[in-house]
């Protein structure tokens, strides 16, 4: 299983994010544009994308992050950093990874969500 997401613990703060530009993302980017011609799939899609999955997955993740996407990268930070949010930033990391690890999970989501995903 390959590793996307990065996780920064910090004293002030903690970070989750991923290389957007990265040719593997880029790829399952690209079957998801196949689905769905608003997914062009750059850091601000990704965030949309994620912001919808997490929302029906994982909704505690959602109300605990702060979106800060790129062009290129896919970035949420965490203001306070405490046990429950460093616990919360590592089980973001660990669905980033499932996810890009297990493309037809990502594809079968657009696929039955695209037109709730809040596409850039």
């Amino acid at each position: 299983m390959t590793e996307y997401a990065k996780l920064i613990i910090g004293e002030d703060y903690i970070s989750v994010s991923f290389d957007a530009g990265n040719e593997d993302i880029q790829a399952i980017g690209s079957k998801m544009n196949e689905i769905c011609d608003a997914a062009y799939m750059n850091g601000y899609n990704w965030d949309a994308f994620f912001n919808c999955y997490l929302g029906q997955n994982a909704p505690e993740i959602l109300d605990a992050i702060e979106s800060d996407p790129e062009a290129d990268m896919y970035s949420v930070y965490i203001e306070e950093v405490n046990n429950e949010t460093k616990a919360q930033a590592e089980q973001l990391a660990e669905i980033i990874d499932d996810l890009l690890n297990d493309e037809e999970k990502i594809l079968s989501f657009v696929k039955a969500n695209a037109d709730d995903i809040e596409w850039d």
